[in-house]
């Protein structure tokens, strides 16, 4: 790819859950200075960016998703002058950074909710979204939230406000042109202040039906889905008037050099709609698909082929297997594919958005009922299903250190630590050049040589194996061959229709060299294998 490409294209973004990833104060929660300490690490990992879950003033009854003032820092992080220091240091080792901005909601402890809440009269009350009860009482219609009723009955004023969060989480009214000023001021605040970009939350859900209309029901809900799921959507998501305010979002960006907006969407239909017409909304729309499929090589050829061929016209596709909302992919995926998940995330086509602790295999951790912070609103007994606790516990870095690291001694962390931090950490892995962190740093470093790999074209191939997954990387002459093993069983692959041999660069195993026979590849039990061929 040629270095006039923008950074988000041949970069690599990491994404950091603050409050987990480094305490510097023996608070038991991270913190903006514990980030600035390992800048080292995260720089060593051959990452371009770093992105961070929220980080302003909040009641932090949904971590931070909840935003009591979009241009401060909670002082749980830092400062604002912390902030600074880190974006200099951050930009210093060649680092980028992304903030999650959070514009669907705000915390009902913001100074503009106050307001609008005061009365029918209060100078923001158009700001959120205000409705009479139904006819003889009750919530104005059937819409929901990820928690329950959508509606909350405000009893001062005798109006219910909407919400698909928390009740927390009163939902900002767009339809008031004043609403979408003030949020791109706050853009314009923080990408003064240096920031590279946005991961924007639940861009769809910014625009509502202005009728009001009752959701139809989902005739294929089951009661083993979230409840959320029981209507179709079609009044509070994926509106025409989105694109319009997402097309505003983009042309502030477009005032400053090189920045990034990311939008966060599920995978509906229509959602590769965010690139825009004209490629003038988000530049990457989020693609969750790898949530969403068995791990299996079949399902995640079908995946990966159906979305790089529906990728409009110079779109740029992006890839996630692990954030702060859904299970560790060394969870979902098992901890014996943990290097052929970190393989393929960085030699499909387009932008890897990789979550902090995958580089070392961390999977969920076990949360005691007693120990959990998010219980998301559901009944008690629901709260292990549902809690997303066991995915943002703390950074394991030194088994030899209180905390593994994390935190002083006296501290206790906001989250347990896993049971197997003793042997999956960053000081352990270090001291392996076989680690899953080794092989991280490798792939990183062979994707930043390789144009094929961080620019090139995919296409895949039947590898004579419905349980092997290959598929072929290519810039102008250059040819890579990427042959992955997503089962426990030694398989014997035929790749010779595509290549007679190729060179080993790489395999998970960190232990093979020379070149390899494509027509009779040998994989070993949970290997992956990246071959240049001719």
């Amino acid at each position: 790819m040629a270095e006039t490409e923008p950074w988000w294209q041949r970069g690599i973004v990491y994404q950091i859950f603050p409050l987990s990833f480094m305490d510097s104060n023996g608070d038991g929660i991270g913190d903006l200075p514990g980030i600035i300490a390992r800048l080292g690490y995260v720089a060593s990992l051959g990452v371009d960016a770093i992105w961070l879950s929220p980080i302003y003033p909040s009641p932090m009854a949904d971590f931070g998703y909840d935003v009591a003032d979009y241009t401060d820092v909670d002082p749980r992080f830092g400062s604002l002058d912390d902030f600074d220091r880190l974006v200099s240091e951050a930009h210093g080792r060649g680092l980028r950074v992304i903030l999650d901005l959070v514009p669907n909601h705000t915390s009902d402890q913001h100074p503009w909710f106050i307001d609008s809440r005061s009365s029918r009269d209060a100078s923001k009350r158009d700001w959120y979204i205000w409705r009479d009860p139904a006819p003889g009482g009750g919530p104005p219609n059937n819409w929901v939230s990820y928690f329950g009723s959508g509606w909350t009955l405000d009893p001062e004023t005798g109006q219910y406000y909407f919400h698909q969060f928390r009740a927390e989480q009163p939902e900002l009214n767009y339809a008031n042109p004043a609403v979408l000023e003030a949020m791109l001021g706050v853009m314009r605040f923080w990408l003064d202040r240096g920031v590279d970009g946005f991961r924007v939350d639940v861009i769809a859900l910014l625009a509502k039906d202005q009728r009001f209309l009752d959701e139809p029901p989902n005739p294929g809900y089951s009661p083993d889905q979230h409840a959320y799921y029981a209507v179709h959507h079609v009044y509070t998501e994926n509106q025409p008037a989105v694109h319009d305010y997402i097309r505003a979002m983009r042309r502030v960006l477009d005032e400053y050099h090189e920045r990034v907006m990311i939008g966060e969407l599920d995978p509906f239909e229509g959602y590769l709609g965010y690139y825009g017409e004209d490629l003038d909304e988000v530049h990457l729309p989020f693609n969750f698909n790898l949530f969403f499929v068995p791990w299996q090589a079949e399902a995640v050829r079908r995946t990966a082929d159906a979305y790089d061929a529906a990728l409009p016209a110079g779109a740029w596709p992006n890839w996630v297997v692990g954030n702060h909302d859904r299970q560790r992919v060394g969870s979902r995926a098992g901890i014996g594919q943990a290097r052929v998940v970190q393989m393929l995330l960085l030699t499909l086509r387009g932008t890897p958005f990789c979550y902090y602790g995958d580089e070392i295999g961390m999977a969920d951790t076990p949360v005691p009922v007693d120990r959990l912070r998010d219980t998301v609103g559901y009944d008690p007994s629901q709260a292990t299903r549902f809690s997303r606790d066991p995915q943002r516990t703390p950074m394991q870095w030194d088994a030899t250190r209180p905390n593994a690291g994390f935190s002083s001694p006296e501290a206790e962390p906001w989250l347990p630590l896993a049971p197997d931090s003793g042997t999956v950490n960053v000081a352990v892995q270090e001291a392996d050049e076989r680690s899953v962190l080794a092989l991280f740093r490798r792939l990183t470093a062979l994707r930043a040589a390789e144009p094929a790999l961080n620019g090139g074209d995919y296409r895949s191939h039947h590898a004579g194996d419905r349980n092997v997954f290959a598929y072929e990387r290519s810039d102008g002459g250059t040819r890579v061959l990427v042959v992955l093993n997503f089962t426990a069983a030694d398989k014997l692959v035929d790749l010779g229709a595509v290549a007679s041999d190729g060179l080993v660069l790489l395999s998970t195993e960190l232990d093979r060299t020379g070149r390899e026979d494509c027509a009779t590849l040998s994989l070993r039990p949970n290997e992956g294998v990246i071959l240049r061929i001719g």
